[in-house]
This record gives structure tokens, sequence and C-alpha cells, in this order.
């Protein structure tokens, strides 16, 4: 048996958490008759996947700081950046 927690949320927490409880659930999406269920993974098998390279960016351009790597026309791609020291 499960012993009850107490609630340490705060009250703005527990008020947010209220509201989104009361919102009124989703509708069930409009499939065709014949649509047929598929794991995540072939939904996502055709996409490229991400990769870390090291770089630095100068003047708004992103340059891999290994020659040997090239990223495709208008890539995508998230710059990490370090507090400088």
């Amino acid at each position: 048996m499960i012993k009850p927690q107490p609630d340490n949320r705060s009250s703005k927490r527990r008020a947010r958490d209220e509201r989104i409880a009361a919102e009124p659930q989703l509708k069930p999406l409009d499939l065709p008759t014949d649509a047929r269920p598929a794991p995540v993974e072939a939904h996502l098998a055709g996409s490229r996947h991400p990769i870390a390279v090291a770089g630095v960016v100068e003047n708004g351009v992103v340059r891999p700081l290994d020659p040997k790597v090239k990223l495709p026309e208008r890539a995508r791609v998230i710059i990490v950046a370090s507090e400088e020291t």
C-alpha cells in the first residue's frame, strides 16, 4: 500500500496544476478507418540523427573546429555556449 505523501507544492504551483487538470481533454484524432499503428521509431527512421561537434561562432557563422566535419546547406544547429573565463 502506498503511503500518502504531504503536498509540498506552492500555492501558485497547486493553482496551475488545478487549472491544467480542469482543461477539457483533446478530442481523438480524425484518422482514416484503415490507419495502422506504427512505432515512433518508424516515424523517426527517415530523419537525420543529431551530432555534437566542437566549433566556434564568428560573425553569426558556425564553423566546426574539425575540418573533416561538413554541415549540409541550411542545417539546423543548436549552439551551446560556456561562460567565458
